[in-house]
């Protein structure tokens, strides 16, 4: 499939992070610069202020803790510069144990987690149309993830911050168009690399270098 449009994830020149280089040709800021979209999200930021106050404190974070804080403990500083109170945690049931630590982070900082595994419901996968043999273990009960229900309970529970440990690939999407509050993620789970998802990508040209060649 021939490209249809310049990418990103294909230029190496990162001239966006300097303002001494040259935008490569086709660049990504050159189009959004010609067909108005910088000046419209821009406009956003602007004209919106919980917009902008999700900005300025993801940026204070950054400039504060950049390498100095592990991930759990920026949650807890952006949290607090946004003046959250409540934050939820949409978990997987496999990593239970996980999220127990993490909303005693959280409550430590002086904040009130609440919890929701995916499992919730208790609602066998065939309700939504899996087959016997499309079950993880065919033949008997086995509980769907249940993340619409996940973050109506949270938007229920009025939370300010909702944090993803470790749901599936899918079920995170569901859960971030169903949750009312801000969503971030704690754990990506992944399972084969101990939820490290990004050493695939680091040995894409040796160890994993099937993943460049899927089809």
């Amino acid at each position: 499939m021939p490209d249809t449009q310049f990418s990103c994830a294909k230029c190496g020149a990162n001239s966006c992070t300097s303002a001494d280089k040259a935008f490569p040709k086709g660049c990504m800021s050159i189009k959004a610069e010609e067909d108005g979209a910088l000046e419209a999200a821009l406009a956003e930021y602007n004209t919106h202020p919980e917009i902008m106050a999700v900005a300025r404190a993801a940026a204070a974070v950054e400039a504060e803790f950049y390498c100095k804080a592990p991930r759990a403990e920026e949650i807890v500083h952006f949290a607090k510069k946004m003046d959250y109170k409540k934050i939820g945690i949409a978990t997987c049931g496999g990593l239970i144990e996980e999220a127990r630590i993490f909303g005693k982070i959280l409550e430590a900082s002086g904040l009130i987690p609440c919890g929701v595994a995916c499992k919730t419901g208790r609602i066998d996968k065939t309700n939504i149309g899996i087959p016997e043999e499309g079950k993880v273990k065919p033949g008997g009960f086995e509980a769907m993830c249940n993340p619409v229900l996940q973050a109506k309970l949270l938007n229920e529970e009025g939370t300010d911050l909702n944090v993803i440990i470790g749901l599936c690939v899918g079920h995170d999407c569901l859960f971030s168009m169903y949750s009312k509050a801000p969503v971030t993620t704690l754990i990506a789970k992944d399972r084969v690399l101990a939820h490290n998802p990004a050493g695939a990508l680091y040995t894409a040209t040796n160890y994993y270098k099937h993943l460049l060649d899927l089809e």
